[in-house]
Parts: C-alpha cells; structure tokens; sequence
C-alpha cells in the first residue's frame, strides 16, 4: 500500500468516510514515540459534567495546538498548550497522509484496557464541519467500535500501534464511535485526534 495516497476501501457502507493506514510509522518511530509522549506531553484526568456533576475520568487527557485554541466538550473548556517536536513531527507526516491540515490535537493515554470511551461523536459546533479528524495511535492494539445513529449498524476495527484513523465527510454526524474496555489488554496506549477548530 502506497500511504501516502488514500486507500481506495472507505471502511463505512454508507453515510461517512472512514480509511485505514495501518502502518503510516515504522516500529521503532512508533517505540519512540510512545516514549516520548508518555513522558513529554502534559498529562492530566479529564473532567466532564453529567448530568450536572463534574466527573473525573480514569484516563487522562491533554490539548495542544496553535495559539492557545480554545475547545470546549463536555461543558468544559481546554486551552491548548504549544505544539512539541514530537507533535509536530506526527502532524507533518500525517497532514502528507491526508493532504489536510490541523490546527490542535486531543490526545487520550489509556494506562490498561480497563480505560476506555464510551459512544460519542467529535460533532461541536466550533470543529470544521465535515472536515477530517485523524486519529493516530500508539501502543497496545485495541477494538475501535462505530455505531450509526439511525440504522445501530455495529462496526468493529482494530487500531494497531503506529497507525492512522481518518474520519471524515459526515461521518460524525451519522456515526457514533467509541473505545469499548477490554480485560485483555494490559499495554498503554496513547491515541492522538488531529482537528480543524474553526478560528
């Protein structure tokens, strides 16, 4: 597969665009990576409200970008901190990938399976809508669930370490997605969603 062009297979059978990179870095850039990011990036638990309450999840979770976007889910607001080298090393390569551009990216750092996301979708209204959000993981391999709205179509994929998820078109108006936890999984895992945040 030539990874620097789009794969010809969109992974959803209707109502969204989703491909599949499965080895956009090599194992040790992927290794390294992992490393780095685990112990560079500026880790903290995510907070979220439901139904009224502030709620602290196991995970944890950091928001870098360009000039201190702003991005509010969850009834909470995140201003980004600069991009690092590694950050921007992997948005180059993956923009050369997508032929998009992103101006800030949500990581997540799973510690085990037992960390996980339920059904959302990446639809707020300050994302460019129908713009491509890449999803780019590291670590252990793990099943990446999408769900579809009306129909509750069931889809399953698995995310291998050092490759590249690209959701794009209506796919987060039609599709739910989530990281469902898994007893089988010990590794760390760390995933990075690049967006296009309407300035």
């Amino acid at each position: 597969m030539n990874l620097f062009q789009t794969p010809d297979s969109n992974l959803l059978p209707f109502d969204g665009e989703v491909f599949y990179y499965d080895s956009v870095f090599s194992n040790e850039e992927a290794d390294n990576l992992l490393k780095e990011l685990d112990k560079n990036i500026d880790w903290h638990h995510d907070e979220i409200l439901l139904f009224g309450k502030r709620i602290v999840t196991e995970r944890k979770v950091a928001w870098y970008g360009e000039n201190s976007i702003q991005y509010t889910y969850s009834k909470v607001t995140k201003t980004a901190f600069p991009w690092t080298n590694e950050l921007l090393f992997i948005k180059h390569k993956i923009e050369n990938i997508t032929k998009q551009t992103y101006n800030s990216c949500l990581l997540n750092r799973y510690q085990n399976g037992n960390q996980g996301m339920s059904w959302h979708s990446d639809d707020e209204e300050m994302l460019k809508k129908n713009a491509s959000i890449a999803s780019v993981s590291f670590g252990a391999g793990r099943i990446f669930k999408f769900k579809h709205k009306k129909e509750k179509s069931v889809l399953n994929f698995f995310l291998e370490h050092g490759s590249l998820l690209d959701m794009r078109a209506e796919t987060q108006q039609n599709w739910l997605h989530a990281l469902p936890k898994s007893k089988k999984t010990q590794g760390l895992r760390i995933n990075l969603t690049f967006r296009q945040i309407n300035s």
